[in-house]
């Protein structure tokens, strides 16, 4: 039987070492996409001294099918709501279902930045060179909801740099980003909890404590 190595020990060493490939290239802003990829920033941001928050997106299910990602809505200055057009024709929801929806998904993401960070407004992220951090990719919905949001903020550059990922996926992000960066694209690609050692859920009370260490800007 094929026993899998594990490529990195923890979230915290992986986003140690994709500091070091990062280490001396120009950015302003660490993102993460919580909470898997909040330890995974943290490293970053703490390598490269950079200020670091997190940007939460919550998928806007189908009626019925919560799965099905009509679009999503994205934290920010302000929240960015971002649509996909083709489910939108298959599914042709109404649209008092999708204002409920949006505000339900708004309220979530007010309560969530509460939780990790209490009143703080987010970090404006216009004119600035983003990192957008996650702990691994598999499909990536997330990770381009993200980017497509912080493009429509304004943001002078989006780069997404993750430890691993699936290298179709990566392909199919590489025009929603102005870069990439991506440790590992392991083949088979399974999950992405199968490449660490430790994969242990990150906790609300990991993210809190890890984005209080970093000063703000």
């Amino acid at each position: 039987m094929h026993t899998h190595q594990a490529l990195f020990d923890n979230r915290r060493a992986a986003g140690r070492e994709l500091a070091y490939v990062l280490s001396d290239a120009r950015y302003d802003l660490v993102l993460a996409l919580p909470r898997g990829g909040v330890p995974v920033a943290y490293e970053v941001a703490a390598a490269l001294k950079l200020p670091f928050d997190v940007v939460i997106v919550r998928k806007i299910g189908a009626p019925g099918q919560p799965e099905v990602g009509l679009g999503a809505v994205v934290d920010g200055d302000p929240p960015q709501v971002l649509w996909t057009p083709d489910l939108l024709q298959i599914f042709q929801p109404s649209e008092s279902y999708l204002e409920a929806e949006v505000q339900r998904q708004l309220s979530e993401i007010t309560r969530r930045r509460q939780t990790y960070i209490g009143d703080r407004a987010p970090i404006n992220a216009s004119e600035r060179h983003i990192l957008l951090v996650d702990d691994g990719i598999a499909t990536g919905g997330t990770a381009k909801a993200a980017a497509r949001a912080l493009c429509q903020v304004g943001a002078a550059s989006v780069t997404l740099a993750v430890p691993v990922a699936p290298q179709s996926t990566l392909d199919e992000l590489a025009t929603e980003v102005d870069d990439l960066i991506c440790l590992a694209t392991p083949e088979p690609y399974i999950a992405v909890g199968l490449h660490y050692q430790d994969f242990t859920q990150t906790s609300d009370d990991e993210v809190i404590s890890l984005l209080q260490k970093i000063h703000f800007f």
